[in-house]
Parts: structure tokens; C-alpha cells; sequence
């Protein structure tokens, strides 16, 4: 196996950042914003994105965590189905949603996602955001709005994506090879 490093501060501050600005330039006049954290890794990176957007807008959107777990196509193939817990203190009825994740693979999580987020409302707009957006290994014609960056990665290769949240030094993407 061979980890070589993506992503890592201080540029991972840098590409958040940017991914904010983005949101902020696109913000529908009239239409609240929201943020859905996906379960597990991408409620670090939503609760990030939250915490810079407060830095430049005079109220920082509500935040929430969604687990699309049971609403996979393929959770049953599964081995073991660790379910987390979804926490939405809010109605996205007519609001814009933006979903925000890690890693962007085969789409299965994203397409889960809108399944699961119709519990809470009708949206008036859904975006993806994502920090890694693994290009050419899509099962469904899903795309990122927001993308922190693309990488070529092969089938055999994983991305990791280590939080300081989750008990880690520091901020750090890999791309691991298996051989």
C-alpha cells in the first residue's frame, strides 16, 4: 500500500476559503441558506465551511447532519452498516440546501442523500459541495457544484481524508494505492 498526500494545511485552509466564496457569490437574494453535513466525514468539512461563511456573512447558515446510510441502494451488500445519526434542527422546506461531503465517488451517497432529505421538506435548491471530487469513477451521473479539488484516481484507489476533529494531528488527504 502507498499513501501519497493530496491535500493538507495550509492549502486545505486556502481551497475552504475559496469554496465559501463561491457560496457566498451564489447565494439566491430571498432564499435562506442551509447546510446538511453527510454522515460521517462530511459533517467536519460542513461545520468548517459553516464556521468560515460566518466570518463574511452577518448570520452563518443553520448546519445539520444527515445519515443517508439506510437510504443506499447498496446497504445490504454490506458486510457491517454502521449507521450514524442525523440531526436536522430545521425545515429545508423552500430553502437552498447545500450538501456537503468529503469525497465525491460513485454519486451512491449523493443520490441516498436527496432520498433521505425529502423527510425534511421540499428545498427551493440543492448544491453538492464537495472537498474531493473523484473524477472517472461515477455509477451515477451525479456532479459537484462546489469542488475543492479533482483527482484522477483508479478503481484500486481510495481517498482518506484525516480530520483533527476525528482525533488526528493535522488536516490531511491521502490518495492510497493498493496493489
Amino acid at each position: 500500500m502507498t499513501r501519497k498526500l493530496i491535500l493538507s494545511s495550509p492549502l486545505l485552509e486556502i481551497t475552504i476559503s475559496r469554496l465559501c466564496q463561491e457560496l457566498i457569490e451564489n447565494q439566491i437574494q430571498g432564499i435562506e441558506t442551509v447546510i446538511l453535513g453527510l454522515q460521517p466525514r462530511g459533517i467536519y468539512f460542513a461545520e468548517r465551511i459553516a464556521k468560515e461563511l460566518s466570518k463574511h456573512l452577518p448570520e452563518a447558515p443553520q448546519i445539520g447532519q444527515l445519515d443517508a446510510t439506510f437510504y443506499r441502494d447498496d446497504f445490504r451488500r454490506r458486510d457491517t452498516v454502521a449507521p450514524n445519526s442525523t440531526h436536522i434542527p430545521f425545515i429545508i422546506e423552500n430553502k437552498r440546501v447545500i450538501l456537503v461531503d468529503d469525497v465525491l465517488a460513485t454519486g451512491r451517497m449523493v443520490r441516498a442523500a436527496l432520498d433521505a432529505m425529502t423527510a425534511f421538506g421540499r428545498p427551493a435548491k440543492v448544491e453538492l459541495c464537495v472537498l474531493i471530487d473523484r473524477i472517472y469513477n461515477r455509477d451515477l451521473p451525479i456532479n459537484a457544484d462546489y469542488i475543492g479539488k479533482s483527482v484522477n484516481t483508479l478503481s484500486t484507489e481510495k481517498v482518506l481524508v484525516e480530520w483533527t476533529e476525528q482525533g488526528h494531528e493535522s488536516d490531511k488527504i491521502w490518495l492510497i494505492t493498493h496493489p
